[in-house]
């Protein structure tokens, strides 16, 4: 299943290996579109996890501070994060089938049948 990153009608990241750890979707950053990203300097500490880092979000010249982090360095107990980003601040984490405007095949093949449509 393919998992998907938008915020303001663009699409941050986009993967099917995210990970998911305490309700978040930690994608691969290379599956980021780093058009997107710039670095924070905020930073904060996590004790199981250890200390994040973030990115600020830029769209069309909209900023979304903090809105993406990552463990540079994360705890034993987290290794599994290291390479990964989240996101929180409004950024929408979605199927990528369930995005508006996703065919969805299964449903389009139906009503092409019921429609006639030989396609």
């Amino acid at each position: 299943m393919t998992i998907r990153a938008v915020w303001r009608g663009q699409v941050l990241a986009e993967s099917e290996k995210t990970l998911r750890l305490e309700g978040n979707h930690y994608f691969p950053v290379e599956s980021l579109n780093r058009e997107f990203f710039v670095e924070s300097a905020t930073t904060s500490v996590c004790p199981w996890k250890g200390r994040a880092r973030y990115f600020d979000v830029v769209v069309d010249g909209q900023v979304n501070r903090d809105a993406a982090w990552y463990y540079p360095e994360p705890s034993r107990a987290a290794a599994q994060i290291k390479g990964r980003v989240a996101f929180w601040h409004g950024v929408r984490v979605e199927r990528a089938e369930d995005a508006p405007g996703a065919e969805r095949p299964g449903m389009m093949a139906r009503l092409r049948g019921l429609l006639g449509d030989g396609r």
